[in-house]
C-alpha cells in the first residue's frame, strides 16, 4: 500500500504522516528529509545552492539510506538534526527545484516503496510526480498564519512569528511555481485542512478514509 501525502512547509505533514505509518505498521517516506539531506551536502561542500548542476552532482553521489524509525542518514550517520538548521531549510527549495537532482532523488524513493510492506510518503509532489498512482492521495493544509504560529511555538520562538510567516510564503511561492514538480494538489487527493486541527486528528481523519475504503474491498 501506498499513502501520498502532500502538502506546504509547516502544515504538520511529516508528523500525520508518522502517526499514519505507525497505525497501519506501514514504513514513513520522509521525502523533504531527502532534499535536505542534498541542500546540507551541497552547501557543506560549498556549492551555491542556484548551482544546478553542482546540487546534481551532490545528489547523485549521496549515500541516503534511513533508519528503522525513518530518521534519514547520510552515508551510514544520522543526519538529524543537522538537515533540520536554518541555512538548510532556507536552501532547501532552491535546491530541490533544480531538475538533476529530483532526477536522482526519485528513484530512491521509489525504490524504497518497491521494497518493503508499503510506505506512507509525505512531501510536495507526491501524489502528482513520484506515485501518481498510489493508493490513497491527501493534501495537508494550513493558513500561512497557523503555520507560522505552529513553528513559532515548535522553535520556541514567540517573537518571530512574523520572519517565520515571511519565510513560509516564500517557500510557499517557490515550491508551487517551480517549473519542475511544483507543490499543486493532486485531482484526486482528499483535501484535510488543518487550521482547526491538531495532527492527532489529521491522522485520524486519514486513517478513518483509509480503512473505510479497506473495508468496502473486503
Amino acid at each position: 500500500m501506498i499513502i501520498a501525502i502532500d502538502g506546504p512547509a509547516g502544515a504538520g505533514k511529516s508528523t500525520v504522516a508518522r502517526a499514519v505509518a505507525s497505525a497501519l505498521g506501514l514504513e514513513m517516506l520522509d521525502t523533504g528529509a531527502m532534499y535536505r539531506a542534498v541542500a546540507w551536502s551541497a552547501l557543506a561542500a560549498g556549492i551555491d545552492p542556484a548551482d544546478a548542476e553542482g546540487c546534481a552532482r551532490v545528489a547523485r553521489d549521496l549515500d541516503l539510506e534511513f533508519d528503522e524509525a525513518g530518521r534519514i542518514r547520510i552515508g551510514g550517520q544520522p543526519a538529524e538534526p543537522l538537515i533540520r538548521s536554518g541555512p538548510v531549510t532556507r536552501a532547501v527549495s532552491a535546491v530541490s527545484a533544480h531538475p538533476g537532482v529530483r532526477a536522482a532523488i526519485v528513484p530512491l524513493q521509489r525504490a524504497r516503496a518497491a521494497r518493503g510492506r508499503g510506505v506512507v510518503a509525505e512531501g510536495r509532489d507526491i501524489g502528482t510526480v513520484v506515485f501518481p498512482d498510489a493508493d490513497h492521495k491527501f493534501f495537508v493544509t494550513a493558513s500561512p498564519e497557523v503555520r507560522a504560529r505552529r513553528r513559532a511555538k515548535e522553535l520556541g520562538l514567540p517573537d518571530k512569528v512574523e520572519a517565520i510567516l515571511e519565510d513560509l510564503r516564500r517557500r510557499d511561492r517557490e515550491d508551487s511555481t517551480r517549473a519542475d514538480s511544483p507543490l499543486v494538489r493532486a485531482k484526486d487527493a482528499v483535501l484535510i485542512d488543518t487550521d482547526a486541527l491538531d495532527a492527532r486528528a489529521a491522522a485520524e481523519l486519514i486513517l478513518a478514509r483509509v480503512r473505510s475504503a479497506k473495508g468496502s474491498r473486503a
